[in-house]
């Protein structure tokens, strides 16, 4: 994989994760329990979000979200 193409799939990851931190920031979850999620692209170029530990109770105000959202 080139380097540019590596980059643009990393922007990608990146955008979608600073997306994923906003809504929970909407959803009342601290700033500091959305740390651990970070962009990540693969060897093969793959781009993907790494959600890393969340605290219970945000994953409970997710969960909670969600369950409001369906």
């Amino acid at each position: 994989m080139d380097m540019q193409n590596w980059r643009d799939e990393r922007s990608a990851a990146g955008d979608a994760a600073e997306a994923l931190r906003e809504a929970l920031a909407d959803l009342g979850v601290p700033e500091r329990d959305c740390r651990s999620i970070s962009p990540v692209v693969t060897g093969a170029g793959t781009p993907y979000v790494h959600l890393g530990m969340l605290r219970p109770d945000a994953v409970e105000q997710i969960a909670e979200a969600l369950r409001r959202a369906t």
